[in-house]
């Protein structure tokens, strides 16, 4: 299985099908992106999901079967995964498994493309203060890295359809789409902010990035947090919901930010649906705020022709 950037996914699902609008085209990767095939943006999702995924199930099945190997391990993790916390340990918990076999299993997805570690930033108490004596909880409590997929729809499967195999296979769509209604933001919120973060990083191509993803700990998680060479620091947090992000979140990221004791170059945002008015009159040098059509900079400078090999025949 070939491995794509998220980017190149992104702009290779915009030229294949052309979405009407930055909303629509990141709602619609987000469960068809990575799948390859040609996507009529003019139906609903749930139409398409239906028509693309639920009507071809046994097709995509037997791909996914092949990608895993069968293995009921794989797609234990796979499922846990998608629907968890992303964290490996928690993963394996989630999905009965336990160091040996659960391990075995992430090595095995890593190898064949479907995941990716994204490694914790968080300083260990026993490195950061090595002489220090510590609380029996932070002695036993483990750094706990997380997984993303690489591609969006594989992540869509494991999330909503896998979990409905016997349904689906009687033609009973009812209870999958039902819990893609109830679901369906709180699943795109995550691609949102691996997009987000490339958005960011895009912006700020003419620094030199040394470290950049998400950050989280015990206490806190933060959805990008991107440091650049010359140690400026980029703090950012995504909201994809259906209504307009407000001061109140930024008064949370800048309470996060002094609970880590960082002292943010700049603060991003990144709204489904914009901003409120008062939330706008602050933004500057210290207050970048994105929405959704903020994300045609990612696709504008591309060529129709950076098509990429669908997933059924990868």
């Amino acid at each position: 299985m070939i491995r794509f950037k998220l980017i190149d996914q992104f702009r290779s699902f915009y030229f294949r099908n052309y979405p009407d609008d930055m909303e629509q085209l990141i709602e619609y990767f987000s469960v068809f992106g990575g799948l390859g095939w040609e996507v009529d943006v003019s139906k609903p999702i749930e139409v398409l999901i239906e028509e693309l995924i639920l009507e071809n199930f046994d097709l995509i099945h037997e791909k996914i079967e092949h990608l895993t190997l069968g293995e009921k391990n794989n797609q234990r993790l796979l499922r846990a995964l998608a629907v968890g916390d992303r964290r490996i340990f928690s993963a394996f918990n989630r999905a009965g498994l336990n160091n040996g076999n659960g391990g075995a299993a992430l090595n095995y997805l890593q190898e064949k493309g479907l995941v990716q570690i994204e490694y914790s930033r968080e300083e260990s108490p026993k490195t950061s203060n090595p002489h220090a004596k510590l609380k029996r909880e932070e002695a036993r409590r483990r750094i706990s890295h997380k997984v993303l997929f690489t591609q969006p729809f594989v992540r869509f499967w494991f999330y909503f359809i896998a979990k409905y195999t016997k349904d689906i296979q009687a033609k009973n769509y009812t209870n999958v789409m039902k819990n893609f209604q109830v679901r369906r933001n709180s699943y795109t919120s995550l691609v949102f902010e691996e997009l987000s973060e490339v958005l960011l990083n895009y912006h700020l191509r003419d620094a030199h990035i040394v470290s950049s993803g998400s950050y989280w700990d015990a206490n806190v998680e933060i959805d990008i947090l991107t440091i650049t060479h010359d140690e400026k620091i980029y703090v950012g947090e995504c909201k994809w919901t259906n209504h307009k992000v407000n001061k109140s979140e930024l008064h949370k990221i800048l309470d996060k930010c002094e609970r880590l004791n960082i002292k943010a170059t700049q603060i991003a945002l990144f709204s489904k649906r914009g901003f409120s008015k008062e939330l706008k009159s602050k933004q500057g040098k210290n207050l970048a705020l994105y929405s959704a059509e903020d994300f045609k900079a990612l696709i504008k400078k591309s060529s129709k022709h950076e098509l990429i090999e669908d997933f059924i025949v990868s």
